[in-house]
């Protein structure tokens, strides 16, 4: 067994988080999980870019959530290494009750008392998948291909909640946070570097340029 592939005393391996690339959604709608939303020209775009500043790494499986705009992401990094999609159902979107809404929880809910109850606790939160069922399936996931390809690169692509929540669980920080500051632009790559099973830092980068992070976003 070679070094790259994982040999005792061999080099680090690196699982990068890939957030999808801009959907096309003209209605403005909190999509979710829901079927049938794909790219938009701009997110094919962006998706070519991030699969370009992948290109040279030693990339040993590329592997996406099942939604539309995960997999159509995930197809030129995938293409640039010779390889095929692979998929992860832990790497999907977060349930979220306002799924179909053209709102998310917030201000706007307050014009729907019916909903009201759904904002009982931001901290879990009441609105959708707790944070920590996420982390816990996302972590989960990061471990298990980290390890079938130790010493080389992996490529998860997800959504931004699950990849943000996986960031805040690896660095240690509580998960509960405010929407608007997370790091997290579209076709961005949060990337964990470990030696062995052992955490070693985080990296960041947005191959495709900086994304405006709002309150309210429809974004995921």
């Amino acid at each position: 067994m070679t070094a790259a592939a994982g040999a005792p005393g061999g080099g680090p391996t690196r699982v990068h988080l890939v957030r999808h690339g801009e959907v096309f959604n003209p209605g403005k709608v909190l999509y979710g999980r829901l079927p049938g939303f794909g790219l938009s020209d701009k997110g094919q775009s962006q998706a070519k870019v991030t699969a370009e500043f992948l290109a040279g790494l030693d990339v040993a499986a590329v592997v996406a959530s099942p939604l539309d705009r995960a997999q159509q992401t995930a197809a030129p990094i995938a293409a640039a290494h010779g390889l095929t999609v692979q998929v992860d159902p832990r790497l999907i979107e977060s349930r979220n009750a306002f799924e179909g809404r053209t709102f998310e929880a917030g201000p706007a809910v307050l014009r729907y008392p019916r909903m009201w109850r759904l904002l009982a606790n931001p901290f879990r939160p009441s609105w959708g998948e707790p944070y920590d069922e996420i982390a816990t399936r996302m972590l989960a996931a990061v471990a298990e291909w980290r390890d079938a390809h130790l010493g080389r690169h992996v490529v998860l692509v997800s959504h931004q909640l699950p990849v943000w929540t996986a960031r805040r669980a690896l660095e240690g920080l509580r998960l509960w946070h405010r929407p608007d500051r997370r790091q997290c632009g579209l076709a961005s790559v949060t990337t964990a570097v470990y030696q062995g099973e052992r955490l070693t830092g985080v990296e960041y980068a947005e191959p495709a340029g900086p994304t405006a992070n709002t309150p309210g976003s429809v974004g995921a």
